[in-house]
């Protein structure tokens, strides 16, 4: 009994050892120049708050275009659409996002157009500093 429970011991210790040592050294992943469209969602979404973070700073509203493109949403007129899903998306998750992405994100989108700032964006929006009453 006691031979058998060595063996099985032994085998496992090669076995992760032989797999540790193919997969880190021998022959290990690499990923090169993978595709951003190809990014899990939630990193997506990261990019996208920071594209609208950048936004925030140059206000530079076709480089924020040009900069969501590479995340597979193709043609000018989908970034908007895609900017305002992500932002009703994140809107609608309570509590998962923090509100300052939340308002950067909105920012973004309403300054894409009147389309594109619905209903449930205006509790987010900034209040504008242009032209203040007298």
């Amino acid at each position: 009994m006691r031979r058998i429970v060595l063996s099985i011991f032994l085998g496992l210790v090669i076995g992760i050892m032989g797999g540790l040592l193919i997969g880190w050294v021998i022959a290990p992943v690499q990923l090169i120049n993978n595709p951003m469209r190809d990014l899990a969602q939630r990193y997506k979404d990261e990019y996208t708050v920071m594209v609208a973070i950048g936004y925030q700073i140059d206000g530079d509203l076709n480089e924020a275009i040009n900069r969501l493109k590479p995340l597979g949403v193709s043609g000018t007129f989908n970034v908007p659409v895609y900017v305002r899903d992500t932002t009703e998306r994140f809107i609608s998750e309570e509590g998962t996002g923090r509100e300052s992405d939340i308002r950067s994100l909105v920012e973004l989108s309403c300054a894409m157009g009147a389309p594109y700032c619905t209903p449930p964006m205006e509790r987010f929006r900034r209040p504008s500093l242009t032209n203040p009453r007298s």
